[in-house]
């Protein structure tokens, strides 16, 4: 799994316990995952269908770097499954991970649309001459 989206986590993001707010993380997630997926299946149209159990494993505090891993499991003809792990980028210990994440893509119509992808693509494959 690659890790390039890291975050900073800030006063705004702690809950009471001063420890990094579950719903901040979500979303930080799903935007992540968004892109992902956008890039992936290249069509800005997609929707998150689908999180399986979310699996917070430890946390994290006020200025830790921490850093989401998303990865490509499955393409399904309307849809992409991934999976994320998100780690403390200093200790490498794992925050939080979650086993399925679904995207659908979309058409103009904003329905379901085959997006024909059937493999992880790179950004430096995707724009060559």
């Amino acid at each position: 799994m690659n890790f390039h989206t890291r975050k900073w986590v800030k006063p705004e993001d702690l809950n009471p316990n001063g420890t990094l707010f579950g719903g901040s993380l979500l979303k930080w997630i799903d935007e992540e995952a968004a892109i992902y997926a956008i890039i992936q299946l290249g069509n800005q149209k997609v929707v998150t269908k689908f999180i399986s159990e979310i699996n917070f494993v430890s946390s994290a505090r006020q200025g830790d770097i921490i850093e989401l891993g998303i990865t490509a499991t499955e393409f399904g003809r309307t849809s992409l499954a991934l999976t994320c792990e998100v780690r403390n980028k200093i200790t490498r210990k794992s925050i939080l991970t979650i086993d399925r994440l679904v995207f659908v893509n979309l058409g103009e119509d904003g329905q379901p649309r085959p997006h024909g992808k059937t493999e992880i693509t790179y950004i430096k494959d995707q724009f060559k001459d």
